[in-house]
């Protein structure tokens, strides 16, 4: 279970992770791509913060998760210039791919198929 001050952390970081990914993307001319930050959790020792990540169009996601890992520490150095008046400590960030859309996709097309196994 989450603490006050872990979840208080994590909305903090997911806002400003969101908003550094967005300006490098618009900053690097980069057109038709979405970065969303759809979830940050962060461990009870506030040591590392494990970023969900979420690309539309889902067919770059790959390429743009290596990219961010590749840019890890320049961007939590970003980010600590941020919250350096919240935080004493910045958290090490660790970037994973968010394939919940993908998930509900996959299951809405099967419900919408013949083989519905809800409908008897």
């Amino acid at each position: 279970m989450e603490t006050k001050r872990q979840k208080r952390i994590s909305k903090l970081l997911q806002k400003d992770l969101a908003e550094v990914l967005q300006n490098d993307i618009r900053r690097n001319g980069i057109k038709n791509l979405i970065i969303s930050v759809t979830k940050v959790k962060v461990t009870p020792d506030l040591n590392l913060a494990k970023a969900y990540i979420s690309v539309f169009p889902t067919n770059k996601m790959k390429l743009v998760l290596d990219s961010i890992t590749q840019n890890a520490k320049l961007i939590k150095h970003e980010i600590a210039q941020k919250v350096r008046h919240q935080l004493r400590k910045m958290p090490d960030l660790q970037f994973f791919a968010d394939d919940t859309l993908d998930y509900i996709e996959k299951i809405d097309e099967e419900l919408k198929s013949g083989d519905n196994p809800i409908k008897e």
